[in-house]
């Protein structure tokens, strides 16, 4: 027997992103909720992708009620992805880029929203994951 200590492997947690850009180059960042893990933090709009939904139908269905706003997965292109380890899951996270989408955003499910330029994304606190997705959105925008 082997006195090394035994690893349990972390959960794999996936969640889809999208950065909403408007006709101006801004990207739509939400302010995570008081209520939930990383409360004020600011993020990209999205959310857990559900058994059996892909990325895609994740974001659609996120949008609408995290913001209020409706896109089809025609609309969604992918741009890049985080791979991050917490403590306790590690999170995969496909980036989308929305340009084609109906409705004003409203902070349905999130605590505030912000059009910000994307060379300004870094004056704002992210997740950890988060955070290495913005400068793919720079060079992009």
């Amino acid at each position: 027997m082997s006195d090394a200590p035994q690893i349990r492997p972390k959960r794999l947690l996936i969640v889809a992103a999208c950065a909403l850009v408007d006709a101006d180059g801004r990207v739509l960042i939400t302010q995570r909720p008081d209520d939930k893990a990383m409360a004020g933090l600011w993020e990209f709009p999205g959310g857990k992708v559900e058994p059996g939904e892909t990325p895609e139908e994740a974001l659609v269905r996120e949008l609408k009620e995290e913001i209020g706003v409706e896109t089809q997965t025609a609309c969604l292109a992918p741009l890049t992805f985080a791979s991050h380890s917490y403590d306790d899951f590690h999170l995969l996270m496909p980036l989308y880029v929305c340009r084609r989408f109906r409705g004003t955003p409203m902070p349905l499910e999130v605590k505030a929203l912000k059009w910000v330029r994307p060379n300004r994304l870094r004056e704002y606190p992210m997740p950890a994951a988060d955070e290495p997705l913005v400068p793919f959105l720079i060079d992009l925008l």
